[in-house]
């Protein structure tokens, strides 16, 4: 018998509706109607609550292969999460370009280091390339902390190529406009980011 079966078996037996055991179990009615059509599986804390208040042994619900595919697929749920997080917040961090003295401007026959904001001796098309990349940086951060748990496809496939490439876009810009501070500090968060998706490929 699978899963879903024993688990409709179970909460029948106790005289429970769905909505009952979603609030014995402290989660929505959705989820339960979820694993008992079959389509999709518990986490293993909601496991190991369901056998607590059921009185089963989680062998009785699952095969030990279901259990090691449940704990295989929730390890890779939280390190996309902690990937997420840590992207978002890189580029979240980019923010501060806009006001610490990343930039050199030359004032006279001196170089002065300057937040984006207070950048004046420079090309305003110049300055607008750096703001429309910072911006879009950062912008990008804050969609990547604030849709960590969206699984729709095109966003799972672009969200870290998009991160990776508008790094390095801000790298380009910064290292051929002569800028190597924001040139420098940009790779920096680029390395990273290439080093987190190489460990976790």
């Amino acid at each position: 018998m699978e899963f879903n079966e024993k688990l409709q078996e179970l909460r029948k037996q106790k005289g429970l509706t769905q909505e009952e055991l979603a609030g014995m179990l402290y989660v929505s009615r959705t989820a339960i109607s979820k694993w008992e059509s079959g389509r999709g599986y518990p986490s293993i804390d909601s496991l190991k609550a369901i056998s607590k208040f059921f009185s089963v042994s989680l062998d009785e619900l699952l095969s030990s292969d279901a259990i090691l595919t449940i704990a295989e697929v929730e390890n890779k749920e939280k390190e996309n999460h902690f990937r997420s997080l840590v992207f978002g917040l890189l580029d979240c961090c980019a923010g501060i370009f806009l006001f610490l003295p990343f930039f050199g401007q030359k004032v006279g026959n001196a170089v002065q280091e300057v937040s984006l904001l207070s950048l004046t001796e420079i090309q305003i098309y110049m300055k607008t390339a750096y703001l429309i990349i910072v911006s879009a940086i950062v912008i990008w951060g804050i969609l990547l902390l604030a849709l960590q748990n969206t699984e729709a496809g095109f966003w799972m496939k672009s969200r870290y190529k998009a991160s990776l490439g508008l790094s390095a876009a801000g790298v380009l810009i910064f290292t051929v406009s002569l800028q190597p501070y924001a040139a420098a500090f940009m790779f920096v968060f680029l390395l990273i980011k290439a080093l987190m998706l190489i460990k976790w490929a």
